[in-house]
């Protein structure tokens, strides 16, 4: 069991009232790679479905930008405020253990430990996108228990854009001088973020050069028929410039999807593209194709409604390999 006597129903019950040494265990149940505790952490997941209803919010950047100061910053302002924090920090694995290397627990400052913020490293484990394979199902425990989950990466660029389909709000960091508007455009800096948010304006000639280079490659490369763009705002986190504007940017943009269909619309976006990726890491193009050769992959997840994305999965890894043991069995006879 997840624990002596307690069973993953319990345990989502702690996890659902903020217990924070229910919501270790639990994180370490969905960490668990051994097949006899898979099923204990479907369950879970199954009872915390619905229930994760704390804001996702993705902080990205290249490294050296700042991200740690200012999640620093942010969460220690967060619970001033009466928010429950948790942060997951997606860390470089280390080579020789497969391990997080804990980086960002080192850099974090002790403000944000003492107000009380959860951590969780992870290890990115070579994943594409530089995201940890159990950081959805992590995400989902954590947004269960606490008001606002920040989920860190450990770079930018066109492969970490795996993390749109993890969070409702993105905000990218930039520091000073990072490079000009073709650089951010090639390097796919421009598509996805929520919010920008150009870290030590102490350095206020480049900080406002490297702002208005993020606004122009805005309004050049997404065109948006409302008119509105995401907003660039510069601050420091060491000096705790900014923050409550960028919390009062974050706080708009959620609000926005809650009043549209935009909201609902990218949740469902990207629990769809979790559960893509996935079969795609297990089985590649070929195992997905032959999938959704018998209806396409959004009737399917449709058809597993109240159920968490890593159940789903599980169902149709299930349907692929038994349609490859089909074949199998065709072939030999």
């Amino acid at each position: 069991m997840s624990t002596p006597g307690q069973s993953p129903l319990a345990l989502a019950e702690r996890v659902r009232a903020g217990d924070r040494s229910g919501v270790a265990q639990a994180l370490n149940l969905v960490d668990d790679g051994r097949a006899a505790r898979r099923a204990e952490a479907l369950d879970l997941l199954d009872a915390l479905e619905g229930e994760a209803t704390g804001r996702r919010i993705g902080i990205t950047g290249a490294p050296g930008a700042g991200k740690s100061t200012l999640l620093d910053a942010l969460a220690t302002r967060l619970c001033s405020l009466g928010r429950s924090v948790a942060i997951l920090a997606i860390d470089p694995s280390s080579r020789k253990s497969g391990g997080a290397l804990l980086g960002d627990r080192f850099r974090m400052g002790a403000s944000a430990r003492d107000s009380g913020v959860f951590f969780r490293s992870l290890a990115a484990r070579d994943q594409l996108g530089g995201l940890s394979e159990v950081t959805g199902a992590s995400l989902d425990v954590l947004a269960a228990a606490f008001d606002t989950v920040f989920v860190e990466t450990v770079g930018v660029g066109q492969s970490e854009a795996g993390i749109v389909d993890l969070v409702e709000t993105l905000v990218f960091v930039a520091q000073p001088a990072a490079g000009d508007l073709v650089q951010f455009m090639k390097a796919g800096i421009l598509e996805w973020p929520d919010v920008f948010f150009v870290n030590k304006s102490d350095l206020s000639e480049l900080a406002g050069r490297t702002a208005s280079e993020l606004r122009a490659g805005i309004e050049l490369g997404r065109p948006d028929a409302s008119g509105e763009r995401p907003p660039v705002l510069c601050g420091s986190a060491r000096d705790g410039i900014g923050i409550d504007a960028l919390i009062e940017a974050i706080d708009g943009h959620h609000a926005s999807l809650a009043r549209s269909e935009a909201g609902p619309r990218r949740r469902a976006a990207g629990r769809l593209a979790r559960i893509r990726t996935a079969l795609a890491i297990r089985y590649g193009t070929r195992g997905l194709a032959r999938l959704i050769a018998q209806a396409s992959l959004e009737r399917q997840v449709d058809a597993h409604p109240g159920r968490s994305v890593e159940r789903i999965i599980d169902r149709l890894s299930a349907r692929i390999e038994a349609g490859w043991a089909g074949t199998d069995a065709g072939a030999e006879t």
